[in-house]
Order: C-alpha cells, then sequence, then structure tokens
C-alpha cells in the first residue's frame, strides 16, 4: 500500500444504548456498543469496505493511520468516527483519539452555510452520487435493538446472516457515504476552510472530549421528587376536576369554560394573565397546570441519558452550528438556554434536593417544579478538589455594534464602566438616568430599546420583548423606537451601509466594504469576510422585491424546521448576523488564550473552567479580555466569579 497521507472514513455501528438521547461518548461505552462495517478509502483512491462483523479484520496500516497525527482523517461528522474508533481500539472513558488530525466534512458545509446532514448537502451541491434513500431502514435493521417477535424467533437483535441481502445493500451503503464525503470535498475545493478554523476545531473537540461533571446523586433525586411531586398534583387536579386526563388541552378548557372562563389557548403568558382574574378553585387548576408543565425536568433527564461512566457529560456544543454566524450550537442537555436562578439560598435547596427531603422542601417552597427548574445549573460540578472560575464578556454584542459603527457615546459609557441600559435611556430622554436612583424608572424602557431596537427592530421587536407586559403603553412605542434612533445615529447608518455594500456587491459581483466588513460574490455565494478573516457564506444570492414592494436581498439557506429554503435578509438583519459573529470571534480567541487551563463548557459568552483553587480569577478574567490583532479599539470587559457548583452570580 503507498504511504497513507489522507484517510476518508465512514463507519455503522451497533449498540443498545439511544445514540439519539444518549450522543456518541456514552453510546460506545455500552458492553455491547461494536463497529460492523468500516469503508475507507486511502489518498481519494477508490472505496474499500472492511466487514468487522463478519470477521474481516482491519489492516495494520489502517489502524497505524488511524493512530497517527501525520495522517488526515476525513469524515462527516467525524466526531463520532473518532471517539467510536477510539472505543474500537481500546482507549477507555475519557482517553480518545487526538483530533488534531481529524477533519470534519461537516464542519467544512458549515463553514460555507450548508446543511448539517449528508444527505442534505449531496442534494443542495447536486452531486451526481448520493446518500442511498434506503439507508434508515437498514440503520434500523442492523444497528439498534429489535422487538422479540415469533416471526424473529424471540430474537432482540438483527446480525448480518439474518438478511444476506440487505447487509449486501448495507455495505453498498456504507460504502457510498464514504464517496459522497469524497465527493462534498472536491465540489468544495475552491472553497478551503482556513487552517486557523481547523485548529479553533481541535480546541472545539478538547472542550467537548473533557465533558463536564454532574453530581449524579443529586440529579436522580431531583428526577424522584419531580416524579413525587407531579403524582401529587397530577392527583390533586383530578380531584377538583373530576376530569380522566387533567392533561387534556381540550379537557382542561372545557372544565374552564363550565366554570366562567374561556380562552383559546393555555400557553405560558395566557395562563399567567387568566390567574390575576380567576377566582380560588380555578386559580388553584391553572397553579396546577404551571406546575406540571413545566419542561424543565427533562433536563435533568438528559443529563442522566448522556453521563458517561466517569460521571462526566460530553459532547455537548456543536462547532458552527449555527448557521448564519458560526456561534455553537447546544447538544443533548443544550447548555444554551439553561433557566437562570434567582433563589437566594441556593444551597439549603440543593442540599434538600439532594437528601430527597420532600417534606422540608412542601414547607419552605411553594412551588417545588419551579425550585427543581432553578436548581439545573447546579447540577453542574468541578471534579474533586478543584472549583468553578466562571467568566463572562460584559455587554459583548453592545460593544461590538458600538465599536463597528463609531458610535463614540456608547464607548464611552463602556470605557468609564457605565450602565448601558441608564445611558441609553439618558441618551433618548435627555435627561439624567441612575440605577436605583434619579429617573431611575426610564432605566427599563433604555433596557427594553436596547434588548429590541440594535437590530433595525420596531414597533413589533418591542411587542415580542414583552415591552406591554412591562408596564409601556402602546402609543409609547414609537415614540421609543424614534427616540432610540435618533440617539444612535451611527448606527443606523451601519445598517443602511451594510444594506447597501450588499446590494451592490451582489448587483455587480465586486467586492465592496464598509465599516471593516468586507462584502466578496463567488461562484454564486455571497461571503461576508469579518475583521478575524474568517466568512460567512449566503448561498445563491439574490435582489428581488419583497411583500412591501422593497427592494431586498433573498438566499438559500436552513430556514423553519431545518428546511433548505431561500431566505430574505436586509441591512440590519446582516449587521445581527456580522455582530454576533464577531462576538463569537472574540470567544474563541478567549478560548484559544485560556486553552492550557480545563475548560468544561462555554455558554454564549461565558466560559466555564474547572481548576485547582490557587488559580488567579482576575488573571482568567484578564486573559479573557485580551485583545485579538484584528481588533485593538474594542472596549472588550470580562467579569468572573468562583463557585462550588454552577450559578449565575
Amino acid at each position: 500500500m503507498e504511504k497513507i497521507k489522507t484517510l476518508s472514513c465512514d463507519i455503522e455501528t451497533f449498540s443498545s444504548i439511544n445514540l439519539g438521547k444518549s450522543g456518541v461518548y456514552k453510546y460506545c461505552e455500552s458492553k455491547d456498543f461494536e463497529i460492523l462495517l468500516f469503508a475507507y478509502s486511502v489518498n481519494n483512491t477508490d472505496v474499500k469496505v472492511i466487514d468487522l462483523a463478519s470477521g474481516e479484520k482491519l489492516p495494520q496500516e489502517i489502524i497505524e493511520a488511524l493512530k497517527s497525527d501525520k495522517v488526515i482523517k476525513w469524515a462527516f461528522n467525524a466526531n463520532f468516527e473518532r471517539i467510536c474508533l477510539s472505543r474500537y481500539l481500546g482507549m477507555k472513558t475519557g482517553e480518545y483519539l487526538n483530533p488534531k488530525s481529524w477533519r470534519c466534512s461537516m464542519v467544512w458545509s458549515a463553514y460555507m452555510g450548508l446543511p448539517l446532514s449528508l444527505q442534505g448537502v449531496g442534494a443542495v451541491l447536486g452531486l451526481d452520487k448520493q446518500k442511498l434513500a434506503e439507508g434508515k431502514d437498514l440503520i434500523r435493521y442492523f444497528c439498534i435493538p429489535c422487538k422479540p417477535t415469533k416471526t424473529n424467533n424471540q430474537r432482540i437483535r438483527n446480525y448480518y446472516y439474518h438478511d444476506k441481502n440487505k447487509w449486501e445493500l448495507f455495505k453498498e451503503y456504507n460504502k457510498r457515504d464514504v464517496e459522497v464525503e469524497m465527493k462534498i470535498q472536491e465540489k468544495l475545493k475552491n472553497f478551503k476552510v482556513p487552517d486557523f478554523i481547523w485548529k479553533e476545531y481541535e480546541l472545539d473537540q478538547i472542550i467537548n472530549d473533557r465533558g463536564i461533571k454532574i453530581d449524579k446523586q443529586f440529579v436522580l433525586s431531583a428526577i424522584e421528587i419531580n416524579r413525587i411531586s407531579r403524582f401529587r398534583n397530577m392527583n390533586e387536579l383530578k380531584e377538583i376536576t373530576n376530569l380522566e386526563n387533567p392533561n387534556s388541552v381540550l379537557q382542561i378548557k372545557q372544565w374552564l369554560k363550565e366554570n366562567n372562563v374561556e380562552t383559546d389557548s393555555l400557553d405560558k403568558k395566557t395562563v399567567i394573565e387568566l390567574l390575576k382574574t380567576s377566582n380560588n378553585k380555578v386559580s388553584r387548576v391553572l397553579e396546577l397546570r404551571q406546575k406540571l408543565s413545566k419542561s424543565s425536568i427533562k433536563k435533568y433527564e438528559a443529563m442522566i441519558n448522556a453521563v458517561c461512566l466517569d460521571d462526566r457529560c460530553r459532547g455537548m456544543f456543536q462547532f458552527l452550528g449555527a448557521n448564519r454566524t458560526g456561534r455553537w450550537s447546544g447538544r443533548l442537555v443544550q447548555l444554551q438556554n439553561l433557566k437562570r436562578n434567582s433563589m437566594s439560598d441556593l444551597k439549603q435547596a440543593r442540599d434538600l434536593v439532594k437528601d430527597k427531603n420532600i417534606e422540608a422542601l412542601d414547607l419552605l417552597y411553594e412551588d417545588i417544579p419551579n425550585v427543581l427548574s432553578e436548581l439545573i445549573r447546579t447540577a453542574f460540578i468541578p471534579k474533586e478538589n478543584t472549583t468553578f472560575f466562571v467568566a463572562d464578556f460584559s455587554a459583548i454584542e453592545a460593544r461590538v455594534i458600538a465599536n463597528l459603527a463609531g458610535e463614540k457615546w456608547r464607548e464611552e459609557v463602556f470605557k468609564n464602566g457605565g450602565d448601558i441600559y441608564c445611558a441609553s435611556a439618558s441618551q433618548m430622554f435627555n435627561v439624567p438616568v441612575e440605577k436605583h436612583g434619579v429617573n431611575g424608572y426610564l432605566r427599563q424602557k433604555g433596557k427594553i430599546a436596547e434588548l429590541a431596537l440594535g437590530y433595525g427592530g420596531s414597533v413589533g421587536a418591542l411587542t415580542a420583548m414583552g415591552a406591554l407586559d412591562m408596564g409601556l403603553k402602546e402609543e409609547e412605542l414609537k415614540p421609543l423606537v424614534d427616540a432610540w434612533r435618533d440617539a444612535n445615529p451611527h448606527i443606523v447608518e451601519f445598517w443602511w451601509a451594510v444594506d447597501k455594500a450588499v446590494k451592490d456587491c451582489i448587483k455587480q459581483r465586486i467586492t465592496t466594504k464598509t465599516h471593516g466588513i468586507k462584502f466578496i460574490y463567488k461562484s454564486g455565494i455571497l461571503f461576508i469576510e469579518l475583521p478575524s478573516k474568517r466568512r460567512l457564506a449566503y448561498i445563491k444570492p439574490k435582489i428581488e422585491i419583497n411583500q412591501y414592494g422593497s427592494e431586498s436581498v433573498s438566499y438559500e439557506g436552513i430556514g423553519v424546521g431545518k428546511k433548505w429554503d431561500r431566505l430574505e435578509s436586509y441591512g440590519p438583519k446582516f449587521v445581527e448576523n456580522i455582530v454576533q459573529a464577531i462576538a463569537r470571534d472574540l470567544l474563541m480567541f478567549a478560548i484559544t488564550n485560556l486553552s492550557d487551563l480545563e475548560i468544561v463548557a462555554h455558554i454564549h459568552d461565558e466560559l466555564i473552567i474547572e481548576g485547582d483553587k490557587s488559580l488567579s480569577l482576575d488573571k482568567i478574567c484578564k486573559d479573557m479580555s485580551m485583545l485579538p490583532d484584528w481588533n485593538k479599539t474594542l472596549l472588550l470587559n470580562a467579569d468572573g466569579y468562583t463557585c462550588e457548583f454552577y450559578k449565575k452570580d
């Protein structure tokens, strides 16, 4: 065999553990885990399939290539192959093949704004070889346990010898996946992923491999307490309503109607409104409905599903998972949408849950489901003899947009350590505003405006942000929009400068530039080049007339329901993508600077580090605030705290 420089591969596996719920790290810990088929191509030559299930062995040179950091390994969603092959090669939990020499064609697809599935990419790129459509049925047949029946002689698994024809088709399916992966690489060869992105991917994989520890006893206790609480609440609801199934929205709505309360919906917002005007009996039913509808307990169940033998959850971050910005998306436990804790006695409540002391919880707290919801973050704990160092950027998006747009008064606020919500309200209403001080009531208006209006939002955005629920009147909304825009003329100018630059780029097929951002048209793709040199890709852009009779930009991308669709955008929306993408690049720069420490998780603009108590929090925040060479004028600031379990300070 010629010297191996690159190895493209794809595997088919069996495990009794549910991959979708557990993730690959837990999946391949199962005692019955095995690799069934291994398809590979050496240096882009013809694909071969090793039938491991039938007793064939991997050639020694292939095993050596998998272990070597000098041979580049390619796979679609390479994390799956790398972790499964680590187990196959005898490595234990917490030990995995070095990601340094692994390349992921799914990451390449994501970088190009393409779908994150092999089938989706193949379809969008119009490859002459597509993923075989029979794959799902074959995977269901060979890769997961089957139900024992009389027909299959009560077996719980289908082996290769149970259906030889299907097995031959399965081998062809395995081979085809490698061929499609190679076709993707060939199709995208003129759009190489920059080396610095692969270095970022390596760090991402190291963090995913490291994982974060959970307090398993606490989590199991929380699940048990929720079961008891739910049982009691359901029984009480049945007693009050006499309904057979109080979980049924239809039945509850009918019961409410019989008790003089008519409603079209029972969503969270509607129930809160109904509670304001309800009598005792109806109020109690709605309160119980609220408690039973809390879904946050699912986070605890997700932790147990994903936790590995060493009590650590791994594989929770998808690199470049957010298509338009390149931010990470969450996997499994979904750390990106954890409930904020506001309880002052977190430790006490946590200890009571861990001890399963439901009587004390009942006595001290009215709403056990809410307590469990508040305690979700605290399930994550540092390993023995270490502590958590949590550091995050302060108002990162507000700082980035002010820097890009050159909105000097905002930058002065950040320079002087001011409160941007107070300063914004002060700028909008031309009066001094201090938190808990003079004109303090205006701070809330400043906050709502800041959160809703920075990317072209108007009255609708304020309403969606809950402006009316917070006490603002409908007639105040339009003046609030106008006041914010008048106070931020350079940001408004930035929106429309980007809008023009994008449209000129697409219409004239030329490279345009504004506010340090470059817009490039190449081979039917709009690229937005950020100061970091990372690019955002928009497939097949064109200028169209929208429903309002205005000129707008549309492009192909992942839309609602993760479907490939034609999407519409305009200046302020592109600015949102740019600002969030730069915020992501700053977090990645911080991860790089702190990569010698044990980073166990990152959530939005926050890092969680597991470290010796002697580490300096000030130094961590200082290193996190370091500016990259591509922007030395940004006013960046990171704050932090330490904790014995994860929480919001």
